[in-house]
């Protein structure tokens, strides 16, 4: 046994989320979001660098040894898996470590909107998961992915980074590729999806132009195409896509997304009341022919207004704030995280102070 792995049992005994190895502190876990140290020294350069690479697999080494940077799944028998991602850093070999669940829940067992569930039910188009890093974007498009599994008939294409979550074919079947151990690049992988009969395909992470312009082409073509962006909000999102693309293209983006954008779930991770844990507020953006208008007429700073103009239970549409609140009146959080998240701080002042 590594000697890494009595860190990552304490991780899930603990019901953490992360463990953090790094050169100059002491092995940390992330509980309820926050850094806790494990009782151990500090780990000298030597150290780090020992824990981490009696995990590598030679291949892995050498690949490391030349970017300075591997993200791997790294698996512990009759225990778990774990996202890993090893790097270098001013003090020497550092690794985070994050927690895969073994089972992928649902919708429901998650907490999330219902409405999500809309998103599983396309037949084609461009739906985006944004927020920050380590808001559960991976697990609530691991959600969607497990509704449609069990309700619909499709080949769903996954290209990540590493693989997180391990789908069973259920009614769909799945092809779950890696990046760097079943295909070169997300982009040699898209290229090649299209001749692979897909009906959907997630993006694990949509990091640059040309990956940004492939999903797009296949969302056009009749392809459903899931993908995730670190952005804050449903208009964020929307100018960030149009903005990676040069001046002189970015007219034909706007009219692209105008057409194959059918959705926007940003998140992000709030303390429960009690806190046991964190629970994710969701605000959702569906795509409309209103939603298309501004987008093609580059109008995105008026998404907000359309958003809370059109929220409700039957639109399946919530802005952030309206999730906040929601889960404030329920007393599933507290007034001073709701505020700490919110965009319009106004509108939890009336909570602060109260039990």
């Amino acid at each position: 046994m590594a000697k890494i792995d009595s860190f990552l049992k304490l991780v899930l005994e603990q019901q953490a989320s992360d463990l953090y190895i790094i050169a100059g502190a002491p092995p940390m876990i992330r509980f309820n979001g926050d850094l806790i140290p494990i009782r151990f020294r500090t780990l000298s350069e030597t150290e780090s660098k020992k824990f981490l690479y009696e995990i590598l697999q030679p291949a892995q080494r050498e690949r490391f040894q030349k970017i300075r940077d591997l993200d791997f799944p790294y698996e512990l028998e009759n225990v778990g898996r774990f996202r890993a991602n090893i790097f270098m850093d001013s003090r020497g070999m550092g690794g985070v470590f994050r927690i895969i669940p073994a089972k992928v829940k649902s919708i429901e067992e998650l907490g999330l909107p219902t409405s999500l569930k809309k998103f599983s039910y396309l037949d084609n188009g461009l739906v985006l998961v944004t927020g920050p890093s380590g808001c559960g974007k991976t697990t609530t498009l691991a959600a969607i992915i497990r509704e449609l599994n069990h309700k619909r008939k499709k080949h769903i294409i996954t290209i990540e980074d590493p693989i997180e979550y391990i789908h069973p074919n259920v009614n769909c079947v799945l092809s779950q590729r890696e990046v760097g151990s079943h295909t070169e690049t997300f982009q040699s992988a898209l290229r090649s999806a299209l001749r692979e009969s897909p009906d959907v395909i997630l993006v694990g992470e949509l990091r640059d132009i040309e990956t940004i312009s492939l999903a797009m082409t296949c969302a056009e073509t009749g392809t459903l195409i899931y993908g995730t962006l670190h952005t804050q909000s449903a208009s964020k999102t929307v100018d960030r896509i149009i903005d990676v693309f040069p001046k002189d293209a970015q007219e034909q983006i706007r009219t692209m997304l105008s057409i194959t954008l059918k959705g926007v779930i940003s998140q992000q991770l709030v303390k429960m009341a009690d806190r046991t844990g964190r629970i994710a507020a969701v605000e959702i953006l569906m795509g409309s022919t209103a939603l298309g208008n501004l987008i093609r007429e580059g109008k995105t700073y008026q998404i907000n207004t359309l958003l809370q103009a059109t929220e409700s239970e039957k639109t399946g549409m919530q802005s952030m704030d309206k999730a906040l609140l929601k889960m404030l009146k329920e007393e599933r959080i507290l007034a001073e995280d709701a505020l700490m998240m919110a965009f319009d701080k106004s509108l939890f002042a009336q909570y602060m102070g109260k039990k």
